[in-house]
């Protein structure tokens, strides 16, 4: 099937934040008496806006996080992209041909527009993405696994969420594109293929969206 319009989701799928932002969501919920592993922290937090952390940890401990822990913990990450991330491998492969086939794409994420826009400007994923492709769940309040995001970003490019695929690779995201009634491909480069259950397709390498989506 060809689709009138391609949804990636960020962190993970075009930019390789993942490792760098959960290593520091974990270290800091531990820092805050609320021990958190690396891997704790994909299983629960991955895909995730950080409403969901304050919830989660609420729920567990009957305690909040501080005032500022948003705050901090984007300052953190934002340093630590300054310094360290990296586009995904094939990433620029995958837009540049989305681009000469004509095919419409947006990028719909649980990271905030801040946190979108520092990573595509060290990255130079900015070329891309112009400010009317870029979605948050700032824009719905209510990030994955709720489908108000990408029915938004739908909405927003003008195309029927059944006309929609969605490149995800988490669990809360697979959910999110499938409640929203869209294709869903699961890219199994950090998650395995079994917590990504009911995508439409699994991948494993960007560079073979080329192929998947012609």
């Amino acid at each position: 099937m060809r689709y009138d319009l391609v949804i990636f989701d960020n962190d993970g799928v075009l930019v390789d934040s993942e490792p760098l932002s959960n290593t520091l969501l974990a270290g800091y919920l531990t820092e805050l008496g609320h021990p958190t592993t690396y891997e704790d922290s994909l299983r629960d937090y991955m895909g995730a806006a950080l409403h969901r952390v304050h919830d989660t940890v609420l729920e567990r401990s009957g305690q909040r996080l501080p005032e500022d822990f948003d705050e901090v913990f984007h300052g953190r990450v934002f340093a630590a992209f300054e310094r360290e991330l990296e586009p995904m491998a094939g990433a620029y492969e995958v837009l540049e041909k989305l681009t000469a086939d004509g095919v419409a794409y947006c990028l719909a994420s649980s990271g905030s527009h801040e946190r979108i826009r520092v990573g595509h400007r060290k990255t130079g994923l900015d070329k891309w993405f112009a400010e009317e492709r870029v979605f948050s769940s700032q824009d719905v309040g209510r990030g994955k696994p709720a489908p108000d995001l990408f029915l938004y970003a739908a909405e927003r490019m003008g195309v029927a969420p059944e006309r929609c695929v969605v490149v995800e690779d988490s669990p809360l995201g697979v959910q999110a594109a499938i409640a929203a009634g869209m294709d869903v491909y699961g890219f199994t480069g950090m998650t395995p293929a079994e917590r990504l259950t009911g995508a439409t397709r699994l991948f494993g390498d960007l560079r073979e969206l080329t192929t998947l989506l012609s």
